[in-house]
């Protein structure tokens, strides 16, 4: 069976917004040949130039054909688009008749004018959603995932957050292991869960001036190994006492502080993915046990690691 994926865009898309998510259906057709059958969309047809300059042939937008997805693209573009009524028609009209639809970026606004996302669990670009929430209350806003799925309807943050949608859609219609055929042919990452956040402690703890950014770099890729005052003295070729004092007034937390939020980032990752146990995670993110992991989760987050795994699934 070859299921449609219908791309919406309009004048000043995010060019990346729709190639990304393009090229990861392009290579899951290149392990179940003709999965796929891909689709641009416009109000009008033609070309439409994205914000960037580039322009993309479409397809006037129409009912006459049945695609199995509709896409709503995102970029600055989004704000006019959500103005014409003949667009937002037809996105009301995609969300009653089709399998499912689903948004990258700021796409999310037009789904939202449309009535599609009222009660639903929704997300968009971070920088995005002060705007949103203020247009759209109706809406459950979750500002900092990477991409959610309510019922039929799926929103994902901005550009490469497009390709993690993409493949989760994959992975929805044919398994798994296609979808990380998909991510191993676009070199990125299978795949970053959905309740992930966008933002990173790594990327939050990194000085501006980077003289602790291969420490932090080690720490995060050996959670499981000690990393006491003294081993990471140790590594900086520090004394301990030198080294706690200048990490914490250059980093913004202690050095235990900072390792701790580290575990606690890579545990609630690999708890949302769904796979390994909560012992495992614990053993393998330097935790040691599960109540300790679970203390570190209260204290940072708010929440044990098991509301992470619920919010995931």
């Amino acid at each position: 069976m070859t299921r449609t994926i219908r791309f919406l865009v309009y004048p000043d898309f995010q060019i990346l917004d729709a190639a990304g998510p393009l090229s990861a259906f392009e290579a899951a057709n290149g392990a179940v040949h003709g999965a796929y059958a891909l689709q641009l969309v416009s109000r009008d047809g033609g070309l439409v130039a994205s914000s960037g300059g580039i322009r993309l042939a479409t397809e006037p937008m129409a009912d006459e054909t049945e695609p199995d997805t509709l896409i709503v693209v995102g970029g600055d573009g989004v704000y006019p688009a959500t103005g014409c009524a003949a667009t937002v028609d037809f996105v009301a009209r995609s969300g009653a008749r089709l399998r499912r639809v689903a948004s990258v970026c700021s796409g999310a606004f037009l789904l939202a004018a449309a009535g599609l996302l009222d009660g639903r669990r929704a997300t968009t670009h971070w920088q995005r959603t002060p705007a949103f929430a203020s247009r759209f209350p109706k809406v459950k806003l979750e500002a900092d995932r990477i991409f959610i799925r309510d019922g039929k309807v799926w929103t994902s943050a901005g550009i490469s957050a497009g390709i993690d949608l993409a493949l989760a859609l994959i992975a929805d219609d044919l398994g798994e292991a296609v979808a990380r055929h998909a991510a191993r042919q676009l070199v990125v990452y299978y795949r970053r869960p959905g309740g992930q956040s966008q933002f990173s402690e790594l990327a939050a703890l990194q000085p501006a001036d980077g003289r602790f950014a291969a420490l932090l770099d080690h720490i995060r890729s050996h959670l499981d190994e000690r990393l006491d005052v003294d081993a990471l003295a140790d590594k900086a070729c520090m004394s301990p006492r030198h080294f706690s004092r200048r990490f914490t007034a250059e980093v913004g937390v202690s050095p235990a502080r900072a390792v701790e939020r580290l575990r606690v980032e890579a545990a609630a990752a690999a708890l949302e993915s769904g796979g390994d146990s909560v012992q495992a995670v614990a053993r393998r993110c330097g935790f040691g046990d599960p109540e300790r992991m679970r203390r570190a989760f209260v204290k940072i987050l708010g929440v044990p690691p098991s509301a992470r795994r619920r919010a995931a699934g």
